[in-house]
């Protein structure tokens, strides 16, 4: 057991040293994209997605190959959490992927620890506690690039829709048939109201928060109901 604990918190103090890599070298395409003449603001829009992607979903993907609990996701998305939380607050703002607008950073992190956490403990299964996750940084993400690139600023255009939908479906239905028993039509159903979500605020309530308890929701209830075919 103690050789367990110790080579678990290897692996999550590996994948946080990646995080925080992602976090710090995100500063350089920002550098670029404004040298180049883009405007910060879209510099910045377009380097907190490309954090969605490589920290938030290529670590969501390593999660069920390293760990063997949800306790070290839970603390490891916690204090990341207080890291973006304490940057805001701090003064020492990482202000090449956060504004002073909005927290949604923050919210990114508080909503990947609970929902990757919560659903493993709930189902059981790794594969499918990640999704939501997925959904959040991979989906969103693809979502944000698009509007950024075809309408040229921050907007909830359903354009990043279609390319979020055409991305969740094919993951949602891959993970969801490895499930046990396979859940491959929960799995798309969950990709589908994720997406149908996405573009919707309420107040403090933001997309990361209203996707990942949308797919999480969807999950149980597969999960409690069984295959649909």
């Amino acid at each position: 057991m103690p050789n367990l604990f110790w080579s678990q918190f290897l692996w999550a103090l590996l994948l946080s040293l990646y995080v925080l890599s992602i976090l710090f070298l995100t500063r350089l395409p920002y550098r670029w994209m404004v040298d180049a003449g883009m405007e910060p603001i879209r510099a910045i829009y377009y380097n907190r997605k490309i954090v969605h992607m490589a920290a938030g979903g290529v670590g969501s993907l390593a999660v069920p190959l390293m760990f063997s609990s949800p306790w070290f996701p839970l603390v490891a998305g916690l204090l990341l959490t207080a890291l973006t939380w304490a940057a805001h607050h701090s003064g020492w703002r990482f202000d090449w992927f956060q504004t002073p607008e909005n927290r949604n950073d923050v919210k990114f992190a508080l909503m990947w620890a609970l929902s990757v956490s919560g659903l493993w403990w709930l189902l059981g299964d790794p594969w499918l506690a990640i999704l939501p996750a997925l959904y959040m940084a991979f989906g969103d993400g693809v979502t944000g690039i698009a509007r950024n690139a075809l309408i040229r600023r921050r907007s909830k255009s359903l354009i990043g829709n279609v390319f979020m939908l055409l991305l969740c479906v094919p993951i949602g239905y891959a993970i969801g048939v490895h499930a046990q028993p396979a859940l491959p039509l929960w799995g798309v159903l969950s990709a589908l109201v994720a997406t149908a979500v996405e573009p919707y605020e309420f107040g403090p309530i933001d997309d990361n928060v209203l996707i990942t308890v949308a797919a999480s929701l969807v999950l149980l209830l597969g999960v409690g109901w069984g295959p649909l075919l």
